[in-house]
């Protein structure tokens, strides 16, 4: 049991759409990314998904319509549900998700799809 520090742990990222496991709780991960520009729209069949804005301004759309989380906010993008990302500037995120939770959910892409079991821990 060690504190974890936000700040020093996002200072250790350098890239973007990339995330980062800090803590493991009850099935789930506590992972932290830095984004910016638009991922793309994709769903996680089974899973739902907290996106806690640390730092900046995201924009979540859906197929209707567009969440925006600010700093000290939180969102929760439940399983099965279309969503996209969007970072004008660059935002530091926190995520809560299980364990098997794949960062592009649906969409088979190499260019983002990141194995929950080889994220590297920080």
């Amino acid at each position: 049991m060690k504190t974890v520090n936000l700040s020093e742990k996002f200072s250790q990222i350098d890239d973007y759409w990339n995330p980062r496991v800090v803590g493991e709780l009850n099935g789930q991960q506590v992972r932290l990314v830095k984004v910016l520009g638009e991922f793309p729209f994709h769903k996680h069949e089974h899973e739902d998904e907290m996106f806690f804005v640390v730092k900046g301004k995201l924009k979540i759309e859906f197929e209707d319509r567009t969440e925006n989380v600010n700093e000290n906010e939180f969102l929760i993008v439940p399983a099965n549900v279309l969503h996209r990302p969007v970072a004008e500037k660059e935002v530091e995120i926190m995520l809560f998700v299980t364990n098997e939770n794949v960062n592009t959910g649906n969409i088979e892409n190499h260019q983002w799809k990141r194995d929950p079991k080889n994220l590297k821990k920080i």
